[in-house]
C-alpha cells in the first residue's frame, strides 16, 4: 500500500517519531525506548514513516539506525502554505469590510 506523507503525521507517535529524529540519529532500539508502547507497534511507526520517505533506516553493525528524511514535508509546508494564504485575504477583506462599516457608523453620528 501507498502511504502519503499526511497519513504519516495524523499520528501523534509518528510525529514524535519524527521529532526525537529530527536533529539526530537513533537506533530503533533507542526509539523505541522513548515510548510506552511494544517495540512491534513502534516498529510498524517506523515502517510507515520509512515507506512515506520521513525516515531513511541503515545497518550499522548489528542494529538498524534510523534518521529523518524531512524534505516530504515540503509537500505539507506547501498545502498548509496555500491555506494560510487563502485565510489571510478572507481575513484581509473582513478587515476592510469591518473598517469601512465602522467608517459609515461614525459619519452617520
Amino acid at each position: 500500500m501507498r502511504r502519503d506523507v499526511f497519513q504519516a503525521i495524523a499520528d501523534p507517535t509518528r510525529r514524535e517519531i519524527i521529532h526525537l529524529l529530527a536533529d539526530r540519529s537513533l537506533s530503533l532500539n533507542m526509539v523505541a525506548d522513548h515510548f510506552d508502547i511494544s517495540r512491534p507497534a513502534i516498529s510498524k511507526h517506523v515502517k510507515i514513516l520509512t515507506e512515506c520517505g520521513l525516515i531513511v533506516i541503515q545497518q550499522q553493525g548489528r542494529e538498524r539506525h534510523c534518521r529523518a528524511d524531512l524534505h516530504q514535508l515540503k509537500e505539507v509546508s506547501e498545502w498548509v502554505e496555500n491555506y494560510r494564504r487563502f485565510w489571510n485575504k478572507k481575513l484581509d477583506a473582513l478587515e476592510a469590510f469591518l473598517d469601512e462599516d465602522s467608517k459609515k457608523k461614525k459619519r452617520k453620528k
